[in-house]
């Protein structure tokens, strides 16, 4: 999936729109008690209080962690650089070496600084189950131009990408699918709301949600990730950065970062998980190209949804928890993005999804089932 970097979008500063009611919950945070605003702290004010509790590593020890960066421990690449399964010792060099990953990002000049000194900062402040942890970080700057590093806890089941789209692997079953959206949700809801300012993510999709041994998710790459609109404001206006199929449209046509964006994308991977495919595949008939154009021919109260499920699933799954899913999606896609949920409302809708999931003692309906077959077979 290729990413995007637009200057021309940029603006200076983030534009007031006084008359409209706020509905910022930063705006909240950074009220007191007298009604007044207050100055809210910024990501760097925060960062410099923890700044120091990350470990600091020679460029030397994360080599020797990678076997020189060798390629057989490459895990993964992007735009962004490559990230490798390297193994370094406790701090106090005592004890068992530490399974890591570690990711080096391109020498792109500040581009690449900017990107790295953002996870830096953000993962420095945040603390929660669904979210990565960083342990430490490499800077170098040398003859040979900039070394930035990140060293990150390991995630041994890689991505929520992975096991949707690859064939070597086992299917994820409905109820694990369900799981991982949760948690990541709840993951996004603590950046949005959980903290003294508002983190928007920016760059949420599959390949972003990490798995741990129990297929835990924790989001990663915080490289894009922007501090929230403060007061009055209602979106931060900044150049146009992130991955296509996934980045909402207003932002994409204006350049204004609002936290709705991220509910955006995270109807987009919903459909994903409902469907098995890829937001935007190539190789595809020009109708199914694009994932959000294919499944509007199927709407969740159609007697054809069930063409869109995942037939890797079986019909494993009860076709009323997938229709609530497929809503819940639609109102993320909302065209306006004040119409779009909060992410603590889409927690609450994948709790109940997946309550029904677990009460229902029959997959699937199977009138609907052969109904959705015929209409397959005569496609």
């Amino acid at each position: 999936m290729k990413c995007f970097f637009f200057k021309e979008k940029s603006k200076s500063a983030p534009e007031l729109q006084n008359k409209k009611k706020n509905k910022n919950p930063a705006f909240n945070r950074a009220t007191n008690s007298t009604g007044s605003v207050s100055s809210p702290r910024s990501v760097k004010d925060l960062y410099r209080e923890k700044e120091h509790t990350f470990r600091v590593f020679s460029l030397q020890e994360l080599r020797d962690a990678t076997n020189g960066f060798n390629r057989m421990l490459k895990i993964g690449e992007g735009g962004f650089g490559s990230v490798y399964k390297g193994t370094i010792l406790p701090p106090n060099g005592q004890g068992d070496p530490i399974i890591v990953a570690i990711k080096r990002l391109n020498t792109r000049g500040f581009q690449g600084h900017k990107e790295w000194l953002a996870e830096v900062q953000f993962l420095s402040i945040v603390n929660h189950p669904n979210l990565v942890k960083l342990l430490g970080y490499c800077s170098v700057d040398g003859e040979r131009g900039i070394q930035r590093l990140l060293v990150y806890e390991f995630m041994p089941n890689r991505s929520l990408e992975n096991h949707l789209f690859s064939r070597t692997l086992p299917t994820l079953p409905w109820k694990t699918r369900l799981e991982i959206m949760l948690g990541a949700a709840e993951g996004l809801a603590y950046l949005h709301e959980g903290l003294e300012i508002q983190v928007i993510y920016r760059d949420f999709k599959s390949s972003n949600v990490l798995l741990d041994e129990d297929f835990h998710p924790k989001l990663s790459d915080f490289g894009l990730a922007r501090e929230g609109p403060q007061g009055d404001q209602t979106h931060v206006s900044t150049a146009v950065v992130g991955t296509q199929g996934y980045a909402a449209p207003e932002y994409i046509e204006t350049g204004h970062l609002k936290v709705q964006s991220d509910m955006w994308s995270f109807g987009v991977v919903l459909y994903e998980i409902l469907t098995g495919r890829r937001s935007l595949e190539r190789n595809r008939p020009t109708a199914e190209q694009k994932l959000l154009d294919w499944v509007k021919q199927y709407p969740a109260d159609s007697n054809r949804f069930s063409i869109i499920m995942d037939q890797r699933l079986r019909n494993q799954y009860p076709i009323a928890a997938a229709r609530k899913i497929a809503k819940l999606a639609d109102s993320c896609l909302k065209k306006t993005p004040e119409d779009r949920p909060s992410m603590n409302q889409i927690v609450e809708g994948l709790k109940q999804a997946l309550q029904y999931s677990e009460m229902s003692n029959t997959p699937h309906d199977n009138a609907e089932s052969s109904r959705s077959k015929s209409v397959q077979r005569s496609k």
